[in-house]
């Protein structure tokens, strides 16, 4: 497909509503004292893709925040639950999504393909089908019975590796593309936590694309971030790059000592089994602290934090300071 057409595609789907459909009853229902897990098989029919989400949703009167989060390249919504669990239990509803095209099911098949699967769901049209993926969802929460559990003015995208760059540009970023500028931003979006962001594909002009984002954006990675898949390569480095050229007056980097690109994950070994629940631990401690501060106001956690965990921190930085 010529660029041109693409642009011309991606400019009906971001023009076309998601589906009014009333939302669905959920498909897996968990609960504890705190909040209950609620699993949904959405479809966005104006793009005739499937959107399975999984909603972490705090058992409270008041409306809650609104974490929404998009996975890294081959993972799906049952991960990142430690974060889930933890927002929920402290009040901040979590809603995860799954990308059908760049999901789990990469790692099926003939391993022969497995890099062509990986770069196919790399290219610039999976990159935009994510953020609308996350505004469809957001749609189908604020537009349903749910609606009442949420507040839909404080709402963070967040996500890890691949997943980051979703929120990144559902938070303000833009690329440029046969001399056009493509805009994914989606208003509803308060602020960003971006965990282990590549540099975006293809691109090597950072600023001109993380810049224009506005809202405070929490950034978290490691000294050994390094991104290792079939065909890509990227170094720790470039976690710290893209925390340097994002824009907004509020932002934070945490850099953890040692660690894994995959210690973000679910997995439980990565990273070492030492480390790893720890990084775990301060992260979801982290996370929570920012969307209070962005919300409300509230700085003590936030502040506090480094101090907690300085045995595994190499490196935190909160501007303004």
């Amino acid at each position: 497909m010529k660029r041109r057409d693409w642009l011309r595609g991606v400019a009906a789907a971001l023009a076309a509503p998601a589906s009014a459909l009333p939302l669905a009853l959920p498909l897996a229902l968990r609960a504890d004292e705190t909040h209950e897990t609620l699993d949904f098989d959405w479809l966005d029919a104006s793009r005739e893709r499937p959107v399975p989400v999984r909603l972490y949703l705090p058992r409270q009167a008041a409306p809650a925040p609104l974490v929404v989060f998009s996975h890294g390249i081959g993972g799906s919504r049952n991960g990142y639950s430690y974060l889930g669990r933890h927002f929920a239990s402290h009040g901040v509803a979590s809603l995860h999504l799954q990308h059908v095209g760049s999901d789990r099911s990469l790692w099926g098949g003939n391993v022969f393909s497995l890099v062509g699967r990986l770069q196919a769901a790399a290219q610039d049209s999976e990159a935009v089908a994510r953020v609308r993926d996350l505004g469809f969802a957001l749609d189908r929460v604020l537009g349903s019975e749910l609606a009442p559990r949420v507040d839909p003015g404080r709402i963070v995208a967040a996500g890890h590796s691949y997943g980051a760059n979703t929120a990144l540009l559902a938070a303000g970023a833009s690329v440029r593309r046969d001399g056009q500028t493509l805009v994914l931003r989606d208003r509803r979006v308060k602020a960003a936590i971006a965990i282990s962001a590549p540099p975006f594909y293809g691109e090597s002009d950072l600023r001109g694309i993380l810049a224009g984002i506005d809202v405070p954006s929490l950034h978290v990675t490691a000294t050994e971030d390094i991104i290792r898949i079939p065909g890509y390569y990227s170094g720790a480095e470039d976690r710290t790059a893209v925390f340097d050229a994002i824009g907004g007056p509020r932002k934070w980097l945490a850099v953890f000592e040692g660690g894994s690109h995959s210690i973000f994950t679910d997995r439980g070994g990565t990273g070492g089994p030492v480390l790893n629940p720890q990084v775990k631990q301060a992260t979801r401690e982290l996370a929570l602290a920012f969307v209070q501060s962005v919300f409300g106001g509230d700085e003590a956690a936030l502040r506090g934090w480094p101090q907690r965990h300085q045995g595994i921190v190499a490196r935190f930085v909160g501007l303004p300071a």
